[in-house]
């Protein structure tokens, strides 16, 4: 069947029951799962305005320090995780990372020292390793393109949801008074519980696949798959090759990728992990401190939502990149420049603006890379290895915490600025480079043509076909 055939095929109405489906079924299954992966990963910010460090004997450097412990297996182990997900799909991969790191959430609650708390966190990010990276690909499996990006906003939306619920949760369960059990071993012991029993049950209801999807009717499953064929997959359920994901990898524009990655990862890593310290730094006492910062993260997913939505009805990711990256910038260089115990008002502001900025590239960033690459096995192997990228950034973000220079941390948000400033540029410049070269070969063909017009089994034949454009 030619492409012009399988697009005319494609009954609208069956089209629109499909997605449909997958938004009210998929969709927010994915999102909550998120949301615990959110929730036990950043909860150790709450647990130190609750006593953690002085439980542990910890001192100096040394939150900063379990911090980049974290993140050394949380990146490492993206591109090995990631491919053994397209190896066993995401129906096994993804609830099975999940009651791994729910079990040593819980058990970190058993920590008596900071040694402890070192292995249990360090196991932890092998198991939370390409849980992302993992989301992303599997989404990429469902749906096309052009509706990428704001799926994977409501889904990685739940991240934002979990600041503000984090802190909600924290400031319930430190109420509780227990002479024994200290208020953040509660919280320890709740969230990771309630993962294990949500990955229990993911493991029965996610699908392996389009076709393998009990969801759908048979007309469904076919309609499904046509939708991926014309537009984002050269073909369905690809048998998994190593050698084909591995070469992928290797081009220079996936190192530029990894550079922007990088970039914005120092400051959603700042964002997730030190924010109740950027909002303690106000002089809150440490209720209020929990409190303050639901509302930043409220209104970082409505803003999240928004641009998503955006770039998908343009098809345009770059300058959207761009515009989410300057949020956080001129956040981190507010909080720079004023005086936070003289200038509360601006300085919670400031905090608004971080949270707007820091958590749409995310989604912009790999539906851009996966929207240029119409392999499965390709998506899996570049997926893989920038999210590690990304989630590199975590290393800088918590090195430049230090101890020494709270409640300020001003080298720490100098830092983060200069990175955000970093990617923006990096981001506009190879936006404009991916115009210039479609443009180029418009020029070449005497046509004009976007992404969307070009059949994938031309796309699967990479830049070097004359028919090639780019999604930028």
């Amino acid at each position: 069947m030619g492409y012009g055939e399988v697009f005319s095929a494609i009954d609208p109405v069956v089209q629109k029951r499909v997605v449909w489906k997958l938004d009210t079924r998929l969709l927010p299954l994915l999102s909550l799962m998120y949301l615990f992966n959110s929730v036990d990963r950043s909860n150790l910010g709450n647990a130190k305005t609750d006593g953690l460090e002085g439980d542990l004997h910890m001192h100096g450097n040394q939150y900063s320090i379990t911090l980049v412990l974290f993140y050394i297996t949380f990146c490492l182990l993206d591109l090995p995780m990631n491919l053994l997900l397209k190896r066993f799909s995401g129906k096994i991969m993804l609830p099975t990372l999940m009651i791994g790191w729910g079990s040593m959430t819980m058990l970190q609650c058993a920590a008596h020292n900071w040694a402890g708390l070192i292995v249990l966190r360090l196991i932890m990010g092998a198991f939370e390793a390409g849980f992302f990276a993992g989301v992303t690909f599997y989404l990429t499996l469902f749906y096309t393109r052009n509706e990428l990006a704001f799926r994977m906003a409501i889904f990685y939306g739940s991240a934002t949801i979990a600041g503000a619920f984090s802190g909600l949760l924290a400031f319930g369960v430190f109420q509780i008074k227990d002479p024994h059990v200290p208020g953040w071993k509660w919280l320890m012991i709740i969230e990771g519980g309630a993962t294990v029993i949500l990955a229990s049950c993911a493991l029965w209801i996610l699908p392996k696949s389009m076709s393998q999807c009990s969801w759908f009717t048979e007309e469904e499953k076919i309609v499904g798959e046509q939708r991926l064929l014309q537009d984002c997959s050269v073909e369905t359920d690809e048998k998994f090759d190593l050698k084909t994901a591995l070469k992928r990898i290797l081009d220079i524009r996936i190192m530029i990728w990894a550079s922007i990655g990088f970039s914005y990862g120092v400051a959603t890593a700042s964002v997730a992990n030190f924010l109740p310290q950027m909002v303690q730094r106000l002089g809150f006492t440490i209720v209020k401190t929990n409190l303050y910062t639901v509302a930043p993260y409220c209104v970082g997913c409505v803003v999240l939502l928004a641009i998503t939505r955006s770039s998908d009805l343009f098809r345009e990711r770059s300058l959207h990149l761009c515009f989410s990256m300057c949020l956080t910038m001129i956040g981190y260089i507010i909080l720079i420049k004023v005086d936070t115990l003289h200038h509360k008002g601006l300085a919670y502001f400031a905090c608004f603006l971080l949270t707007s900025g820091a958590f749409a590239p995310s989604c912009l960033f790999h539906s851009w890379h996966n929207n240029n690459q119409p392999s499965e096995n390709g998506r899996a192997a570049i997926t893989g290895v920038l999210v590690g990228a990304s989630n590199s950034g975590g290393i800088v973000s918590s090195i430049a915490f230090k101890s020494n220079t709270a409640p300020k941390y001003l080298p720490a948000l100098i830092v983060t600025a200069v990175f955000q400033a970093i990617g923006i540029l990096l981001s506009f410049a190879f936006g404009m480079y991916l115009r210039w070269d479609n443009k180029k070969r418009d020029a070449a063909q005497g046509v004009k043509l976007k992404q969307k017009d070009v059949p994938t089994d031309v796309l699967a034949r990479g830049p070097k076909d004359p028919s090639w454009r780019w999604l930028y």
